[in-house]
């Protein structure tokens, strides 16, 4: 079975990939890429109090967020929203780790508030007023192939032209660790994209994908410090799509998901 959809927006953000805009050449190798160092602004959207409480696994996904649908001029609050990520808030799992192996394990609430894996899910109902659904998953190394194969599922049942849901927003993220965790789960920086899927085209639609389970391998990457950051970083393991998006032909992807079994992507320009 194929899942269909139209990618009308796109958000991204990574070393040396500020956003989908500056991305977009280096991907359609018009542009060398040279990485640096994320710098992610906490999110204007959000009241002082919680934007205070915003860690960068956060900021990373409400940035992407908001990127997308601006791309895509969406309402958020007629998109459901699919948030996936390996980890999630990595300094705060390594904060409570820390209290917990300590005399002191009394745990902060703000601490405590930002564990649990759904809370880039409430921070940005809080943020951008939606009320629609929202689904948090993890899936390890796979958690973009996972999140990608969700987003289209819930569009080819709940997204149908014509139906109360506009589309579906998937959001991919990730961040470091901090030592020691880092020696056993190196994520060498934090990265995230995030693609409005709709059910139909429109004027927005930057192209037409058809998704189905393989068992071929993954595509890679042919600039070695891109390759890189796919092999390392599980929110950039969607790069060769956004890669076959950038340079406008219609071809095939295979995206990293649960072995033996990959992601075929068939990509269409809508421009």
């Amino acid at each position: 079975m194929r899942l269909l959809s139209y990618l009308d927006g796109i958000g991204l953000v990574g070393p040396g990939l500020d956003n989908w805009p500056a991305a977009h050449s280096i991907l359609a190798g018009h542009a060398a890429y040279e990485s640096r160092p994320l710098v992610v602004a906490a999110p204007a959207a959000l009241p002082p109090a919680e934007r205070r409480r915003t860690g960068l696994a956060i900021k990373v996904a409400l940035a992407v967020a908001f990127d997308a649908l601006a791309a895509a001029q969406l309402d958020a609050r007629q998109l459901a929203t699919v948030f996936t990520s390996s980890g999630a808030d990595n300094d705060n799992c390594d904060a409570i780790c820390k209290t917990l192996a300590s005399d002191d394990r009394s745990i902060s609430p703000t601490r405590f508030h930002n564990s649990v894996h759904n809370a880039p899910g409430g921070y940005w109902g809080i943020a951008s007023g939606a009320m629609t659904p929202a689904t948090v998953l993890c899936a390890h190394d796979a958690s973009f192939g996972a999140g990608l194969l969700e987003a289209m599922t819930q569009l080819a049942v709940d997204g149908s032209p014509g139906s109360e849901r506009g589309g579906t927003l998937l959001v991919a993220y990730d961040m470091p660790y901090p030592e020691p965790l880092h020696a056993k789960r190196p994520l060498p920086a934090a990265f995230g994209i995030a693609l409005a899927l709709m059910p139909a085209r429109s004027a927005q639609s930057l192209a037409r994908i058809e998704l189905e389970l393989s068992d071929a391998a993954p595509d890679t990457l042919s600039d070695p410090a891109l390759e890189t950051l796919r092999r390392s970083i599980p929110a950039a393991r969607g790069l060769p799509l956004l890669q076959a998006v950038a340079r406008g032909d219609a071809c095939r992807v295979v995206l990293d998901y649960l072995a033996p079994l990959s992601l075929l992507v068939q990509v269409g320009p809508c421009r």
